[in-house]
């Protein structure tokens, strides 16, 4: 009996069938929307929660950071 993912849709049960479906979501041979918007989600809520912890100085220090790579990016370009 193969394991279900939450539409119900059929998911291989083995090691070797789980491989061959993650090379096929890795090169888009199949599309896995399930993951990719519960990751999505995931993602929002861990970055809005790691904001909340964050001072407004340490942010500010992270943005300044993040613009000076940026610029670095393109001045090499």
């Amino acid at each position: 009996m193969l394991p279900e993912g939450p539409r119900g849709e059929k998911r291989p049960a083995d090691a070797l069938g789980r491989a061959v479906m993650v090379a096929r979501i890795a090169t888009g041979e199949v599309e896995d929307r399930e993951l990719s918007s519960a990751a999505a989600e995931l993602g929002r809520k861990g970055g809005e929660k790691r904001a909340k912890n964050l001072t407004p100085e340490r942010r500010a220090e992270i943005a300044k950071k993040a613009a000076a790579s940026r610029w670095a990016k393109r001045r090499s370009e």
